[in-house]
This record gives structure tokens, C-alpha cells and sequence, in this order.
């Protein structure tokens, strides 16, 4: 029973000293979403002209 007591205690002090790295997470965020709108705003039109050209053929008109 003490084994595991020490263990949970050891378990626990190192759960609380991890803290992350929350500015790091943020930077993350913020470059995913600045490369999603600059690919977006490169590769819209195209796969806007994609999309309507795929749907006349479709549709035949």
C-alpha cells in the first residue's frame, strides 16, 4: 500500500509542474490560420472556377 501511495504523490507533483506551453500553442494557432486565408485567397478563384466548371458538365448546361 505505501508503493502505491508514493507512486499517486510522484504522479501528482508531476502533473503540477507541467504547465504547457501556451504561447507556443497560440503561435501555432495564429500561422494555421494566416496559411489557411493566404491559400485561400490564391486558390479561391481556381477552385471556384473548378467547382462551377464540374457542375456544368453535370448538369449539361
Amino acid at each position: 500500500m505505501a508503493t502505491i501511495g508514493k507512486l499517486y504523490r510522484a504522479g501528482r507533483r508531476l502533473a503540477e509542474d507541467e504547465r504547457g506551453d501556451v504561447p507556443g500553442w497560440v503561435l501555432v494557432t495564429l500561422m494555421t490560420a494566416a496559411l489557411v486565408v493566404v491559400i485561400w485567397a490564391v486558390a479561391g478563384p481556381a477552385l471556384v472556377d473548378l467547382f462551377e466548371q464540374a457542375m456544368s458538365r453535370v448538369s449539361g448546361i
